[in-house]
């Protein structure tokens, strides 16, 4: 009889919604899809406390996307980026003479943790403008100020307590909290933006959660941004491997037409073509017949003791995380202030 997998042992990580949900209903949950051009929005609502994603109940917003290194691309991601935080901002009841705290949780020296830090560079800051009494609430500036924590490693404080004694002291009418996250989908690493106002655990995307963030410990609305920059390398092997399938599959099928894609060209996670069982053994020998779940489950047997459970990233991660920063900062602007000039 086959044997129940329990993927929870092999500490598998991601912070994504989008990364939990299967097809189908799920009760206590509500899902709703958005296309704007190439850009794809899964709009999700956890209404019930004890939930199967076992998630916090609330809104979480992903923004699927490609390539936002192309600049009209970008600028779509931006636009509905901006769409959808404008929302939250409405679902909190939060006016525009309400006070907001940007905080950018990461660490600044490991690229693809630094995507907090970054963003809080690139945001307008006007906090001390109203100490001065140089801008007042009915200008087209909101009041925003921006803290960067950096890590526990370094400064010896919990981001929390640090932020607690923020919001105490400057009294900010709402937080905005940047993070990198993870994923356990290769198509999602930083091709994603996850709005929630949920909350969030600093350091959950490298497995190392420290005391949360949220309406419940802080007392005022928490809204979460997150683009995910790792992925676990037992995911990638398994990913990869499922990809395999469905290139031969592409191939198989159809290698008789007259026009076939180049290689270069296809992508394979769109490829909706798969191998028998008969298949994928013949290509793979033994392998080829284990399951999504027994595949993971090798692959943690194989990595695992000899220290290799990592979480890896894109060699082009550098590049991409100032491009993602520098749109998510314009985004906030944008949305915070009116009529700000980019």
């Amino acid at each position: 009889m086959k044997h129940e997998i329990d993927l929870k042992k092999y500490e598998i990580r991601t912070d994504l919604v989008a990364d939990l949900l299967s097809e189908g209903k799920i009760e206590g949950i509500s899902t709703s899809e958005e296309q704007y051009k190439a850009v794809h929005v899964l709009d999700v609502l956890i209404y019930e406390k004890n939930n199967p994603l076992n998630k916090r109940p609330g809104r979480y917003v992903t923004i699927e996307f490609k390539d936002v290194t192309d600049k009209n691309n970008a600028k779509d991601v931006e636009d509905v980026f901006i769409k959808y935080l404008k929302e939250f901002l409405k679902d909190e009841n939060i006016s525009f003479d309400k006070k907001a705290l940007i905080v950018g949780l990461g660490n600044r020296d490991s690229t693809p943790d630094s995507l907090g830090p970054k963003v809080v560079e690139d945001v307008l800051v006007t906090k001390y403008l109203f100490d001065m009494e140089e801008v007042t609430p009915s200008s087209d500036y909101r009041n925003v100020s921006c803290f960067i924590p950096g890590v526990m490693a370094s400064t010896g404080f919990e981001s929390r307590d640090m932020i607690e004694s923020l919001v105490s002291l400057g009294k900010p009418d709402f937080l905005i909290v940047v993070d990198a996250l993870a994923s356990s989908a290769i198509s999602r690493v930083n091709q994603t933006i996850q709005i929630s106002n949920t909350g969030i655990h600093p350091g959950s995307g490298v497995g190392n959660k420290r005391k949360e963030l949220s309406k419940e410990t802080l007392n005022i609305p928490v809204i979460s941004i997150g683009v995910p920059t790792v992925i676990d390398a037992i995911v990638l092997v398994s990913d990869t491997i499922q990809f395999l399938y469905q290139h031969f599959s592409y191939h198989m099928k159809n290698i008789n037409k007259n026009k076939l894609a180049p290689i270069t060209m296809i992508d394979p996670s769109k490829c909706e073509e798969e191998l028998t069982e008969e298949e994928k053994e013949n290509l793979l020998g033994h392998i080829g017949s284990l399951s999504e779940e027994e595949l993971q489950e090798l692959i943690y047997e194989v990595l695992t003791p000899i220290g290799y459970h990592m979480v890896v990233t894109p060699k082009e991660v550098d590049f991409i995380v100032l491009k993602l920063a520098s749109l998510i900062a314009s985004g906030i602007n944008r949305t915070l202030h009116k009529n700000f000039d980019n």
